[in-house]
C-alpha cells in the first residue's frame, strides 16, 4: 500500500517540486492550499493532466482547527498520512523599527503555529503505525538571521527547536522529525527580488556562484521519507551552496 505523503503549501515553487519529487517515488501526494487562493483548480488540473495524481484540500494552517478539519478530511478520503512536510511559509520583511505586531504574529503563526498545527494532527497515528517521517522546511536565515527578518528567522529557527524536542520523544517509535534549512533558491519568493539585488548582494555570498533548484530540495526532502533515512532525526540539514556552514 503506497504511502501518503502531505505537503503543507505545495503549490508553490518549492512545495511544487517536493510534490513532484514525492509522486515519483510512488507516494500519494496531498496538498494544502490556503481557502483564499483562487487558482488551485488549475494548478491542480495542471499537475494531473501530468499524471501525477494529487489531491489538494483547503487549509489555514495557522488556524488550529482548519489543520484539523483539513487532516481529518484527508484520513477519510486518502488515508492516513505518513510523511508530513511543513513547507508552507510567508515573508513579511521590515527591519525591527517598522515592524508592527500584526506582521509579527502574521509570520510566526503561519512559518511556526502552523508547525504544531499539522504536526499534532498527525503524529499519533504515526506513532500507533510505528512508522512516520515529519520534515520542516526552515531557512538559513533561521540558522544565521537577515537583516530586515526578525519575524521570519525567529519563526525558521524556532522551527528546529520544536524538531530537536519531538525528535527526542518520538525517537523510539519508528518517526523520525527533520529540519531542512534551504538557502537561497530560485523559487517565486526569492525572483522576486529585485535582480540588481540577487546579483550584487546574494549571489556574491554563494560559494557555488548560483542561486539553488527547488529539485534539489526536494531530492533531500526524498531522502528524509525514505526507508533508508530511518536512524537519521533531530538533524537540521542546510542546503545552501555553501554559503552559511557551522
Amino acid at each position: 500500500m503506497s504511502r501518503v505523503a502531505l505537503v503543507t503549501g505545495g503549490m508553490g515553487g518549492l512545495g511544487e517540486a517536493i510534490c513532484i519529487k514525492l509522486a515519483a517515488l510512488g507516494y500519494k501526494v496531498v496538498t494544502t492550499y490556503s481557502p483564499g487562493n483562487k487558482t488551485w483548480k488549475e494548478w491542480l488540473d495542471s499537475m494531473n493532466k501530468m499524471g501525477f495524481g494529487f489531491r489538494a484540500y483547503p487549509c489555514d494552517v495557522a488556524n488550529f482547527d482548519s489543520a484539523k478539519a483539513c487532516v481529518e478530511q484527508i484520513a477519510k478520503e486518502v488515508g492516513p498520512v505518513d510523511v508530513l512536510v511543513n513547507n508552507a511559509g510567508i515573508t513579511r520583511d521590515m527591519t525591527f523599527k517598522k515592524m508592527d505586531k500584526v506582521n509579527w504574529d502574521a509570520v510566526m503563526s503561519t512559518n511556526l503555529d502552523s508547525t504544531f498545527n499539522m504536526t499534532k494532527q498527525v503524529c499519533d497515528g504515526m506513532l500507533d503505525r510505528g512508522w512516520g517521517r515529519i520534515i520542516n522546511i526552515s531557512s538559513v536565515n533561521g540558522q544565521k538571521g537577515a537583516f530586515g527578518q526578525t519575524n521570519y528567522s525567529a519563526a525558521k529557527a524556532g522551527m528546529h527547536g520544536f524538531t530537536k524536542a519531538l525528535a527526542l520523544e518520538v525517537a523510539r517509535k519508528g518517526v523520525t522529525v527533520n529540519t531542512i534549512s534551504p538557502g537561497y533558491i530560485g523559487t517565486k519568493m526569492v525572483m522576486a527580488i529585485p535582480s540588481d539585488v540577487l546579483d550584487s548582494k546574494i549571489i556574491p555570498q554563494i560559494p557555488m556562484g548560483r542561486l539553488g533548484k527547488p529539485e534539489e530540495v526536494a531530492g533531500l526532502v526524498a531522502y528524509l521519507s525514505s526507508d533508508e533515512a530511518a536512524f537519521l532525526t533531530g538533524a537540521n540539514i542546510a542546503i545552501n551552496g555553501g554559503q552559511h556552514m557551522h
